[in-house]
């Protein structure tokens, strides 16, 4: 598939570029997509959630009353779960909600993910560009002129760029990515995709090892 390269002004400057068939053609499989997004939500998470169980919370532990004949449940110490102010039967612990997930699921689901991408259209190829200063007037005008304001708008550039970063923070739906840290969800969560020349090449090494 062929993409013709724009500039900053949003003006094709004549030159195509190649998007290699092996990362952006292949047939999407949806299930590594989901498995990807999953483990990436759930790094997402603190897992510090945490309730105290009968042993932990505090009070005396004497017998309130007797075993049998009180016509209620035998509920024994002031902290059983069945009164109020009582501990919590299998309460949230703090864990650890990430799980493994082999490398070469992932590979195919970010190249999956890019299918998608090229399929809908929704790739803009930009001649590499950088920023004297941080300006965030400056991007705009490089977001209107590609004609993404409308979109949430995924930037990928080949290596950190703080003048970049700086001036798209504060841009409502637009982020910032490095190539090589692209990750399934911030690809699919994007409505158009601008890489840079230089990003591609990135892309492709990273994904066809």
């Amino acid at each position: 598939m062929e993409i013709s390269v724009l500039n900053i002004k949003g003006e094709d400057t004549g030159r195509k570029v190649t998007l290699n068939d092996s990362i952006f053609a292949i047939e999407p499989n949806d299930h590594a997509i989901y498995l990807d997004v999953k483990q990436f939500m759930a790094n997402q998470r603190q897992g510090t959630a945490k309730a105290k169980e009968r042993s932990e919370v505090s009070g005396s532990t004497r017998k309130l009353g007797r075993q049998k004949g009180g016509g209620g449940a035998r509920r024994g110490d002031i902290n059983s779960p069945v009164l109020v102010g009582g501990g919590r039967v299998f309460g949230p612990r703090p864990r650890n909600y990430g799980f493994k997930l082999n490398k070469k699921v992932k590979v195919l689901a970010r190249k999956s993910a890019l299918s998608y991408k090229a399929q809908e259209g929704a790739i803009v190829v930009v001649e590499d560009f950088t920023m004297e200063a941080p300006k965030t007037k400056q991007f705009i005008e490089i977001v209107n002129n590609l004609k993404v304001n409308d979109k949430k708008a995924l930037f990928v550039l080949p290596s950190s760029d703080k003048n970049v970063y700086l001036s798209a923070r504060n841009i409502q739906r637009v982020n910032v990515a490095l190539a090589s840290a692209l990750n399934t969800y911030t690809v699919l969560n994007a409505d158009v995709m601008v890489v840079t020349e230089s990003s591609l090449k990135v892309v492709d090494e990273i994904l066809t090892k």
